[in-house]
């Protein structure tokens, strides 16, 4: 009985390495979320994309493009919680998500935040007096998320797995508020042919950090591989002049 348990044991060791996986042939997973990730046809692109592409060429495992796959978030979001070599991006990192995920970055900076109409002249001074409005969020997305944490009820908010569905309701008054990432609110109204100038936050869920959420189960020296990636183009300064994480971050702005 004894060595049938060193053998599961030796077995079982066995599989962990067998299981490890180089930086470049893992499952990236990413939303339509610009100006970060997004893909308008032509492939994905964005912020966060670039700096993929880019730390993991400086770890010499360089990230190809057509492995990126775009899924509605909740689909995404599941999927990075269960399925081993699998990397989420681009992630808020917060107190609720620190312990699911393995994480990388960061890359960028965060705010998201409720937004309104200024005509509404909407005024939220404390959490609970957002559960009188009718709010959009994205299914398992960091705004839905920081909204219950705060007590909000969820029969306040109305889902979707589609941010361009929510901005349209948006605008047509179908919802009041829109708790989401505000510079990804602001790309889908202005998309839609929406002047931004007339919405503002009403108030400010959380200020924080994009980043690569990887499956607990992926091997962590893959995680600090694509870690130190991050760290040396944000050190390396390109032909401009400024570092090459600066020159992406300028693309799209």
């Amino acid at each position: 009985m004894r060595l049938f348990i060193l053998f599961l044991l030796s077995y079982g060791s066995f599989l962990q390495v067998s299981h490890s996986v180089e930086l470049n042939e893992l499952s990236y997973l990413t939303e339509q979320y610009p100006p970060y990730n997004f893909d308008q046809g032509e492939g994905v692109e964005g912020i966060a994309i670039d700096v993929l592409k880019s730390a993991s060429e400086q770890a010499k495992s360089q990230v190809k493009l057509e492995s990126v796959q775009v899924q509605p978030w909740p689909r995404a979001y599941r999927s990075a919680l269960i399925k081993p070599d699998t990397v989420l991006f681009s992630t808020t990192r917060t107190q609720l998500r620190e312990h699911i995920f393995q994480w990388a970055g960061p890359i960028s900076k965060t705010r998201i935040v409720v937004l309104a109409k200024k005509s509404k002249n909407i005024t939220v001074n404390q959490p609970m007096a957002l559960a009188q409005y009718r709010i959009g969020v994205i299914r398992d997305d960091v705004g839905e998320q920081l909204l219950l944490e705060l007590g909000v009820p969820r029969d306040s908010m109305v889902e979707s797995s589609v941010p361009e569905t929510l901005a349209n309701q948006f605008v047509k008054d179908r919802i009041d508020l829109w708790a989401y990432e505000e510079n990804v609110a602001k790309w889908w109204l202005k998309r839609g042919g929406y002047n931004t100038d007339e919405y503002e936050a009403v108030y400010v869920l959380s200020e924080g950090d994009l980043y690569f959420a990887f499956n607990l189960e992926t091997d962590s020296n893959l995680v600090q591989q694509l870690q130190q990636g991050i760290d040396a183009i944000k050190k390396t300064t390109g032909e401009s002049g400024r570092t090459l994480y600066q020159e992406i971050v300028s693309k799209y702005k």
